[in-house]
């Protein structure tokens, strides 16, 4: 079983960064999704890529995998550059 952990980033379209602190867990996708003939839906059997879960600190999500013996691969969080500029630059 292999699953990834990650931090979301910021929302582009807001300036809050609320929900960024937490770490999470999302398994990898164990079988590819197909149409269903009826429907056209795309489905799976796999309920483990339903499944993500949430911790304070990437140290907690690491022993919680160690402790199940899932594989993990753990995704850097991307560094945040600041681009200062004055209003006055917009007309100029």
């Amino acid at each position: 079983m292999k699953a990834r952990i990650f931090q979301k980033p910021k929302n582009a379209m807001q300036s809050g960064r609320a929900g960024t602190q937490r770490w999470f867990l999302e398994f990898a996708p164990a079988e590819a999704r197909k149409a269903d003939p009826l429907m056209g839906w795309a489905g799976s059997g796999d309920t483990q890529r339903q499944l993500r879960l949430g911790f304070a600190t990437q140290e907690e999500a690491i022993a919680y995998a160690a402790k199940n013996g899932i594989e993990v691969e753990i995704t850097a969080t991307p560094v945040r550059t600041l681009k200062i500029q004055a209003y006055a630059d917009n007309f100029r």
